[in-house]
């Protein structure tokens, strides 16, 4: 889960739809063939499901899945890889993503069917420690462009602008190459703190 956004079409918000991001951080493609995005109320249990395409994705490739449509917003998403009709709090909530369609039945899941869990705001589920509140004018982002994976939502996400990004989006590869730039002279003037 690289971005999740539940203030499409609320007061102030541009887009008009929810959404989930996802992104492919590994080396190798991943085939989403009977994968879900679940999303549960901040304290609820009860999942609601939406199923992804039977597609592989690539890595360093983000897929976009558009959600409910609220009464306001400007301005469309990008594209969507998929969609659902959930309606997402845009300040307080836990979403899922899973390698079945099977709607999970716990508060806080856990097993070899979560694939990733973020909680956000004052959700009583997430891994490591619950990830900041979004709003209806921002979005909560995985850091490095969905790179970062330390299984705590606190330290991996933070809330900021709103950037759907879907299969058309440039890809991000994690671990890639180190550019290194070696500064031969440096000016007099130039403090270093």
């Amino acid at each position: 889960i690289g971005q999740v956004y539940g203030g499409g079409g609320d007061t102030g918000a541009l887009d008009r739809n929810d959404f989930i991001e996802l992104f492919n951080r590994g080396a190798s493609p991943v085939n989403l063939s009977n994968w879900s995005v679940q999303y549960a109320s901040a304290a609820g249990n009860n999942w609601a499901v939406t199923a992804l395409p039977a597609i592989d994705l690539q890595a360093g490739q983000y897929l976009l899945v558009q959600q409910a449509k609220g009464a306001g917003g400007t301005q469309d998403l990008p594209t969507p890889d998929a969609s659902g009709s959930l309606a997402m709090s845009g300040t307080a909530g836990k979403v899922l993503l899973s390698n079945s369609k099977t709607a999970q039945t716990l508060a806080n899941p856990t097993g070899a069917a979560v694939i990733d869990l973020v909680g956000f705001g004052t959700a009583n589920g997430f891994e490591g420690n619950v990830a900041p509140a979004p709003s209806n004018t921002l979005s909560i982002a995985r850091a490095n462009g969905g790179c970062s994976d330390t299984d705590d939502n606190g330290l991996d996400f933070a809330s900021g602008s709103v950037t759907p990004r879907n299969t058309a989006s440039p890809r991000n590869a994690c671990g890639g190459p180190v550019v290194h730039q070696i500064i031969t002279s440096c000016p007099a003037s130039l403090a270093l703190a």
